[in-house]
């Protein structure tokens, strides 16, 4: 009788592979390249006209620091929720929640991306927005994720200004100050944060329930919160406007606004008047777009002025 053949253990270089991809998991990427992406915008439209060298320089160096601090926020959120996350469908694949990655090297992680990111931020940027970043990474990594989030069913509401400082961050990068049109592009993440993740939790409602935490779908039930995010578009258009009304964009903006805001709101109008989880999706869905779309519309206008 032969001897079963003993499997040969897996190549070094394949078990780093996938130790890099755990790690690299716990940033949150894609959230991470949208608060980028939205940072990057800050930085353009606080430039008159075409960047110079130095100015494209200062900005690539303030979008990897942005990136680090932003990554260790989304790594401190994966450690603190992981008995949370592995409750739920959306968030059990991550490396935390499975197991796959401890505690310890989840917090060496995050801390080391922190550091990384504040210095580069300080030592090439200027101390504002370091200061700034850092507060950002508090804000979303403690208030809300430890204290808002299991607590009220406002914590996407408050803990919405964390995630809505990206663009401040990019100003502030290029000015050394916070100017008006930086707070503009604030209030408008600040006012697109809860309908777009209602409209996530409106599906995914039972998951959030079976989690135990306090998001308003489960307080409040589906209507309450489908009228909350048709009120939410109906605010977050007015405050699309502004750019346009304050002069700090033209008329290609204006047009594009009217457009992604109607359809939000449309989108939520009809998730209003007759709920079904695939719609609730959609809507969810449309949310990216918009605000991708109005912040390219903004980049666009800014050099067509």
């Amino acid at each position: 009788m032969s001897r079963p053949v003993p499997t040969p253990p897996a190549p070094q270089s394949a078990s780093n592979a996938s130790v890099i991809r755990q790690f690299y998991a716990l940033t949150k990427p894609r959230v991470v390249q949208l608060i980028v992406f939205c940072a990057l915008i800050g930085m353009v439209l606080a430039v008159p006209g075409a960047p110079s060298l130095a100015d494209a320089e200062r900005a690539l160096l303030a979008c990897i620091g942005i990136w680090l601090v932003a990554g260790a926020a989304a790594a401190f959120n994966c450690l603190v929720e992981k008995g949370i996350d592995a409750k739920m469908k959306r968030t059990a694949w991550r490396p935390t929640a499975r197991g796959e990655l401890s505690d310890r090297q989840a917090l060496i992680f995050s801390a080391l991306l922190c550091a990384a990111g504040s210095a580069l931020l300080w030592l090439t940027v200027n101390p504002l927005t370091m200061w700034l970043t850092f507060a950002t990474f508090v804000g979303y990594a403690v208030i809300y994720t430890v204290i808002l989030k299991p607590l009220t069913p406002q914590n996407i509401v408050i803990g919405g200004a964390s995630g809505a400082m990206p663009p401040v961050l990019g100003w502030a990068a290029m000015t050394g100050d916070v100017g008006p049109e930086a707070l503009i592009l604030f209030l408008i993440i600040f006012l697109w944060t809860p309908p777009h993740f209602w409209a996530l939790a409106l599906y995914r409602v039972e998951d959030y329930r079976k989690a135990g935490l306090p998001m308003l779908p489960v307080t409040h039930g589906n209507a309450f919160t489908r009228l909350q995010v048709l009120l939410y578009t109906f605010i977050l258009f007015a405050a699309c406007l502004m750019p346009f009304i304050y002069g700090m964009s033209g008329w290609l903006y204006l047009a594009v606004a009217v457009v992604v805001s109607i359809g939000f709101s449309g989108y939520a109008f009809a998730l209003w008047r007759n709920y079904s989880d695939a719609l609730a999706r959609k809507t969810f869905r449309f949310s990216l777009i918009h605000l991708s779309v109005l912040f390219a519309a903004l980049l666009v206008d800014h050099y067509l002025l």
